[in-house]
C-alpha cells in the first residue's frame, strides 16, 4: 500500500496543519487587545469584540479533530477491518506468517486458534488468531528436479 516514508510525511503533515491552526486560532482571539484608553497596543482603534470569539476557536478545533479522524483514525480503522476479515476467513491450507515470522501452512482452525505445519519436518504449533500477520492461498509449485 504506502512506504512508510509516505505514512510518516502524512502524519508530519498533520501535525504542522495542526500547529499553524492552533496558533491562528491562538492570534486572532488575542489580536488588538484593547489598552486602557481604548485603543490597541500598536495605535489603533480596538474593535470592542477583541479578536475572533469563542465561536471561531470552536470551529477551529472542529477542524482540527476532523483532520485527526480522515488522516489518522480513520486509516488505521480500515486496517483493523481489514486484518480482522483476512483471520475470520483462515482456512485449512493458507500459507501464513505470524507476527513473530514463522511461516507455515494450517491444518486446523478452531475457534481463536489455529494449528500449522513449519517445514518439511511437519512440527505442529498451535497459536492465537491475532498472531497471524499474513496468509495466502496455497500456490505451491512442483519442484523441478536437477537434470531433468
Amino acid at each position: 500500500m504506502f512506504s512508510t516514508n509516505h505514512k510518516a510525511f502524512r502524519r508530519i503533515m498533520t501535525v504542522v496543519m495542526c500547529v499553524v491552526l492552533i496558533l491562528t486560532a491562538l492570534t486572532g482571539c488575542f489580536a488588538a487587545a484593547p489598552s486602557g484608553d481604548g485603543t490597541a497596543a500598536d495605535g489603533t482603534e480596538a474593535a470592542s469584540g477583541g479578536g475572533l470569539g469563542i465561536g471561531m476557536m470552536i470551529a477551529y478545533l472542529a477542524i482540527i479533530v476532523l483532520i485527526f479522524y480522515f488522516l489518522m483514525i480513520r486509516p488505521e480503522k480500515k486496517r483493523k477491518k481489514k486484518a480482522q476479515e483476512m483471520r475470520d476467513s483462515l482456512a485449512v491450507g493458507d500459507n501464513i506468517v505470524t507476527i513473530g515470522g514463522m511461516v507455515g501452512k494450517i491444518v486446523n482452525v478452531s475457534g481463536d486458534y489455529v494449528t500449522f505445519e513449519t517445514g518439511e519436518d511437519r512440527v505442529r504449533i498451535k497459536i492465537a488468531k491475532w498472531g497471524i500477520s499474513s496468509t495466502g492461498k496455497d500456490t505451491e509449485e512442483p519442484v523441478e528436479k536437477a537434470g531433468e
